[in-house]
């Protein structure tokens, strides 16, 4: 059984707090391919960047209830700006 840290929670932070060049996202900006469920809606077609994420400890760091706050704190943590809103 995978540990808590290896398991994707699709919590959608991935989608949105970091910059996606490949797609022209800037950080903070919720990618036009994310769906309400927080699902990719172009999964099987998504850029390298995008298949390269891997849950990891930054995940556990920025828990939180709500995809904003998860956004916050990942931005927080790397000293980003937001270019824009969730």
């Amino acid at each position: 059984m995978p540990d808590r840290e290896s398991t994707c929670r699709h919590c959608g932070t991935c989608c949105v707090a970091p910059d996606i060049s490949t797609l022209n996202k800037p950080a903070g900006v919720r990618c036009l391919h994310l769906d309400g469920e927080l699902r990719c809606r172009i999964y099987e077609e998504r850029p390298g960047v995008c298949r390269g994420y891997r849950p990891d400890e930054l995940c556990q760091m920025v828990a939180a209830p709500e995809l904003e706050q998860r956004v916050g704190r990942y931005l927080g943590l790397f000293g980003i700006e937001s270019a824009g809103g969730v």
